[in-house]
């Protein structure tokens, strides 16, 4: 077998058209035979002149390597090749071209600025979004043109009459006044040489709508609605044509009469108004735009895909209510909005609802608290029309229709299902199926809520970037799907929005919170966001980038909460949600749970101690290193002496206790195989019923196989009475639930005002189910180095995990026979794997497929 290059990427991958970097960094991925190691890359930079420029680099590295040629310029196209040699000599051949385009890198590369409706409104309502556009004339045939675009408010483009793209929501949600986000486009083949129109639909989104709890706020940002873009065409003759958002443009009110991301949309359709984007059109109800400002230097380019339609899911069945409403039930809760094909008179009014559950045969609404969750149309009345609401977004399994005309026919509806369009990376299955079913589940409240940050619960009026929840749940989110531009430019809005002091919010981009959440007060789990999920980003993606880009982030928090701790290195004060959503919690009080919160936040405080240590020394701060390594060895002992007896008992005699003590490593030797008994015990005396929120959650079962009771961790997570995965499952589940029992045995929904059918926390048992079942965690960063641990047990005779690494496609599959375990493992070129046996064999192997067995009866249980 020959070695060959078969991946290369720029930066996070996906196109890199409108890079925002002049530096960005490659990766490849390699084929070739068993034992085969790169010894050097020579990487090509070939230009538009035809030059090319070509640079040896001495390194075995292949994952996020530095640019080695100068600074790429705004708008520079260039195409990038790879070949490498093996310590053996062997040279492979050149890499497909890569193309690499940059996108406005300065400032005052923009000539544009927001441009939007002139007509007055009332701050803080509902308005009615507006339409802009310009006309313009090209004299010579299009050679390239590019738009670069964006918005106060989401917008989608059109240029003579042809939408631009197919992202949903642009630019989406960011901390607005620090950082916008741009979109490129390639819009080449949408121009002529002659009269054209540029324009965009504009809607409120995060921007200037709704957002928030209890009726939350409008015009957060501002109370603009624009589109800021900037067209750029290079013409056959050598000129370039700029049209940029200036006082040329006009506006008009659009035919949507009201968008809002929780509240829905009103479209009239008899207002569209045809051809709107094409030269000629009607120039009735069109009238100079507004201008607003917008610093350029805050406006950036995307590191992460945006949102997109990645699905569409048809109906499972349908029922015609006394009322004449249609119920459809598409089978799965998912996030995204119906798109409808229908015929009726002008002035017919279609009202969609949207829900994730019945009760009693009828949408059960009360989850949405003030979310309406409605989109309305109103027909024109010309014949068949398919229609879809542009600017929002639903948390839905079932929808009602009220006023279809006519006979209703199932296949005129379809759910579109919306997300950052990440590529999907991580796989299980395994001989149960409800097993499988929870693994899927977790995939799509994972797909549901990265609509671009990661939120919580997206069918009500919240949606928010929690921070604590993100931290607990990366690990699991970065095995399914290459998650790391996005968690990447979520950090940067952290480290945007921590107060002075170091303070993280509990939910970016921050908003007011009420009375809840203002002031912001530093928490535990939820603050340490700032340092755990930059490093899980290393870990899982190998990019050091991000420890570097977050170090001041994640110290100030560090050094925050080390001095809340004070000299006795314990965090017991201030306010804490602590193992939030215990099962054990009254529903109107989530925050009280079995585990002392002063218990978590000092072993959170060490957790994120130690791994700011870790950090340094990735990064080369040694004195760093050893200074932060001191303390965190230090609040190990403050919290042994605390909040242990010395003997493996934990002072909160509870799962999540024992769980944070033994997997972030605060107790040792005798004392953890003691407090690993203690957990197997608590968890049997619960009848391997679960007892955890979300501090605990992502542990316990870890902490049971670190401690030789996997068969007990696979009781628990194969429980099927209440509370518990499987329960979930049982019930009818097709996404994860904010609460245990967010509906109750009989039927009914839990009562407690914070319920969601759709929330990924409590999914981070994902990990152990990848990890443990599978057998298939990194051993080193990015995935350079794998560990094959697999652990079988609770009646399970298969399992195999799947993961795309940043080095390509590791595995492990086995399957008992006959009380034998038969396993077989890959590796891409680049890594190396360890194989640990449940018989306690430990092997080193090379890149490659692998076969090994044991006999079962001689497995020791302990990872």
């Amino acid at each position: 077998m020959s070695i060959a290059v078969t991946d290369l990427r720029i930066e996070h991958g996906g196109e890199a058209l409108g890079l925002g970097t002049p530096r960005p960094r490659l990766s490849w991925r390699l084929a070739g035979p068993s034992g085969w190691r790169q010894a050097s890359a020579e990487i090509a930079l070939d230009t538009a002149s035809g030059a090319t420029e070509t640079v040896v680099l001495d390194t075995t590295d292949q994952v996020l390597v530095d640019w080695p040629f100068a600074d790429l310029g705004s708008r520079e196209r260039v195409e990038v090749r790879v070949r490498v040699t093996g310590l053996d000599g062997s040279v492979s051949p050149w890499s497909r071209p890569e193309p690499v385009e940059t996108g406005l890198l300065l400032a005052s590369d923009w000539q544009a600025r927001p441009v939007g409706g002139a007509w007055a409104e009332e701050p803080g309502t509902d308005r009615r979004p507006s339409r802009v556009r310009r006309g313009f004339r090209l004299d010579a045939p299009v050679v390239s043109a590019r738009l670069y675009a964006t918005a106060h408010g989401v917008f989608e483009a059109e240029v003579n009459g042809v939408r631009v793209g197919d992202d949903e929501l642009s630019p989406g949600w960011t901390s607005y006044d620090a950082r916008l986000r741009y979109r490129t486009y390639d819009v080449t083949e949408l121009l002529v040489a002659g009269d054209n129109v540029v324009g965009a639909w504009l809607g409120d989104g995060w921007y200037r709508g709704r957002l928030g709890f209890n009726g939350g706020y409008h015009d957060l940002y501002g109370t603009d609605l624009s589109f800021l873009a900037q067209l750029e065409v290079e013409l056959a003759d050598g000129r370039r044509v700029v049209v940029a958002t200036d006082d040329r443009w006009e506006a008009q009110p659009s035919p949507i009469a009201f968008s809002g991301l929780y509240d829905g949309e009103r479209h009239d359709l008899r207002l569209d108004g045809d051809g709107w984007s094409i030269a000629g059109a009607d120039d009735d109800g069109w009238t100079p735009v507004a201008l607003a400002e917008r610093d350029p230097s805050t406006l950036v380019a995307p590191e992460q895909p945006p949102v997109r339609c990645t699905e569409e899911v048809a109906p499972v069945a349908h029922r015609t209510t006394p009322r004449g409403t249609v119920v459809l039930d598409f089978g799965q809760n998912l996030v995204g909005r119906l798109r409808i094909t229908v015929d009726g008179d002008t002035g017919h009014e279609i009202t969609l609802h949207h829900a994730e559950v019945l009760q009693d045969g009828e949408l059960y609404r009360r989850t949405l608290r003030l979310a309406a969750a409605e989109d309305v149309v109103i027909l024109r009345g010309d014949g068949p029309t398919t229609w879809e609401p542009r600017f929002t977004v639903h948390g839905f399994r079932y929808a009602e229709i009220t006023g279809w005309p006519g006979e209703f026919d199932p296949s005129a509806v379809v759910a579109r299902v919306l997300h950052t369009d990440m590529e999907r990376t991580g796989w299980f299955t395994s001989s149960d199926p409800g097993l499988n079913r929870l693994h899927e589940n977790v995939l799509w409240s994972t797909r549901g809520n990265f609509v671009d940050i990661p939120t919580d619960c997206p069918q009500r009026d919240e949606r928010l970037g929690w921070t604590g929840d993100i931290q607990v749940f990366a690990p699991t989110a970065s095995f399914l799907f290459d998650c790391s531009g996005m968690l990447g430019s979520w950090l940067q809005d952290l480290a945007i929005d921590q107060l002075p002091d170091g303070t993280v919010p509990w939910f970016v981009p921050r908003i007011p919170g009420g009375p809840s959440w203002e002031p912001i007060e530093p928490g535990a789990v939820w603050g340490d966001a700032a340092v755990l999920t930059p490093w899980t980003l290393w870990e899982r993606f190998g990019d050091a980038g991000v420890l570097a880009r977050q170090w001041g982030s994640a110290k100030a928090w560090v050094d925050l909460i080390l001095s809340r701790a004070g000299e006795d290195r314990i965090w017991d004060e201030g306010f804490q949600l602590g193992d939030w959503l215990d099962p054990a919690a009254p529903p109107d009080d989530p925050a009280d749970a079995l585990t002392d919160r002063h218990l978590v936040a000092t072993a959170y405080l060490y957790w994120s101690t130690r791994h700011l240590a870790e950090t340094a020394g990735v990064l080369g701060r040694h004195d760093d290193a050893a200074r932060y390594g001191s303390i965190a060895d230090e609040v190990r002992e403050a919290f042994v002496g605390r909040y242990t007896d010395g003997h493996g008992r934990t002072t909160s005699d509870a799962q999540t206790a024992y769980g944070l003590a033994l997997e972030f490593g605060l107790v040792g030797g005798e004392e953890a195989q003691a407090g690993g008994d203690r957990l197997a015990e608590l968890v049997a005396e619960a009848g391997n019923r679960i007892a955890t929120g979300f501090a605990g959650t992502p542990v316990v079962a870890p902490a049971l196989t670190r401690t030789g009771h996997v068969d007990r961790a696979y009781d628990m997570v194969l429980e099927r009475s209440c509370p518990s995965w499987l329960y979930t499952v049982d019930m009818g589940g097709t996404t994860i639930w904010e609460r245990w029992d967010s509906m109750l045995p009989d039927g009914t929904v839990n009562p407690g005002e914070m319920t969601s059918f759709n929330h990924y926390a409590l999914g981070a048992v994902a990990d152990w189910l990848h990890s443990t079942v599978a057998g298939l965690a990194p051993a080193a960063a990015g995935w350079r180095r794998v560990r094959f641990a697999p652990r079988p047990g609770g009646g399970l005779t298969h399992a195999s995990g799947r993961h795309i690494s940043p080095y390509g496609e590791v595995s492990s599959e086995w399957r008992v026979d006959g009380g034998v375990l038969r396993l077989t493992v890959a590796l891409p070129v680049g890594t190396t794997g360890e194989v640990s046996l449940p018989d306690g064999t430990v092997v080193d192997v090379p890149h490659g497929r692998h076969d090994f067995s044991c006999e079962l009866r001689a497995a020791v249980g302990a990872a």
